[in-house]
């Protein structure tokens, strides 16, 4: 049996909670798994759906940890263990050497999680955790950099980029739905994210009220939510851009996949905020799936999932003028259809099918 413990997990929308479910679902046709797995809104049916099973922790966040970690014992004293995959170091962080030394461990690293200054609490605390370890996957060339900076071992570290499902077919009603959000704009803009600054809505907003002197009938749809929505929404206001822009937040998987396909082009010009940084960018390969071709920041791991005048356009996230040329570039000539072409094709490395051969073949499964 092979444990994965998380604190990232559908039903919860995200780029590690697909990572998560994704993983799960794919190593599971290689091997007997287990989840141990936070509690969320709809999991049970979420989980019902699955072959494996899912242990859900609800609660406060530390007693979740501690939960997760004595039911982590229970099985390893009741099963023969394999492996354990986790998805972040604090996911690692109470388990005692005795298991450590018994069970290979295997943890993610993402980007922002391992990103604090070298010789702080925080710092110690995650290299602590992670030297645990048997391997650290980073999710990129960008990420495997950092966390050598920041004192993992290097020779633990192995990059296998995230996976993502093929692109499914969506309803007849989620497509409908998606064309009536969109309406007849003749440029169809997307975001899929939590709203974080590094994320680059904030300076997407600006650069799309230029945009809109030049193509005014456009559609920028926002779906998730976070700590800035109320800050966008201001902002969104007070640019006159209301008409159009639209938030959704709590939207089926099939609406989000609609609303992906009618799209021509996925906005998420990323940028480094203070430690949070984006160490690859799922929602660029995702998009890319359907065809849909994306403006990214150049600065973090961006780079391993959108190629340069290929399958998108790299741009500097802190310049909303930046933002607004690629924007312009993409749309003149409908460029997008052709990049989109591009993506669509360099997306299928990233498919499960592929990608878990190279967990296969790291665990030795």
């Amino acid at each position: 049996m092979i444990i994965i413990t998380t604190r990232s997990y559908p039903p919860e929308l995200g780029g590690m909670q697909s990572l998560m479910g994704g993983l799960a679902i794919h190593l599971n046709q290689l091997h007997p798994i287990k989840v141990l797995a936070n509690s969320y809104e709809g999991d049970e049916s979420y989980d019902k759906k699955n072959s494996f099973e899912t242990h859900r922790m609800g609660g406060f966040k530390i007693l979740k940890k501690y939960r997760k970690f004595n039911l982590l014992k229970e099985v390893i004293k009741n099963n023969s263990v394999k492996a354990i995959i986790a998805d972040h170091w604090k996911s690692i962080e109470l388990i005692t050497d005795n298991i450590s030394n018994q069970i290979p461990i295997s943890c993610l690293i993402h980007g922002k999680e391992i990103n604090h200054p070298i010789g702080s609490f925080i710092n110690k605390r995650s290299i602590n955790s992670l030297t645990k370890t048997k391997y650290i996957i980073a999710n990129s060339e960008f990420t495997k950099n950092l966390a050598t900076e920041k004192g993992c071992d290097p020779k633990k570290i192995y990059v296998i980029n995230p996976g993502i499902s093929e692109p499914q077919s969506v309803s007849l009603e989620a497509d409908h739905q998606a064309k009536q959000i969109y309406e007849n704009s003749d440029i169809k803009i997307i975001t899929v994210s939590r709203f974080d600054k590094r994320k680059g809505i904030d300076f997407s907003l600006l650069a799309l009220k230029n945009i809109q002197a030049i193509y005014p009938n456009f559609k920028y749809v926002i779906v998730g939510d976070g700590d800035e929505e109320e800050n966008l929404k201001k902002t969104t206001k007070n640019l006159n851009l209301e008409n159009n822009v639209i938030f959704l937040k709590n939207i089926s998987f099939d609406l989000k996949n609609a609303l992906l396909k009618n799209s021509n082009i996925f906005l998420m010009p990323a940028r480094i905020e203070g430690t949070s940084v984006e160490g690859f960018g799922i929602s660029y390969i995702e998009a890319a799936s359907y065809g849909i071709p994306s403006i990214a920041g150049k600065d973090g791991g961006a780079a391993d999932a959108v190629q340069h005048n290929k399958t998108g356009l790299l741009c500097n996230g802190y310049d909303h003028s930046e933002i607004y040329d690629s924007l312009k570039n993409i749309i003149q000539n409908k460029k997008y259809l052709e990049l989109g072409k591009n993506a669509k094709e360099f997306a299928k490395k990233f498919y499960w099918n592929e990608i878990i051969k190279k967990y296969s073949n790291l665990l030795s499964l």
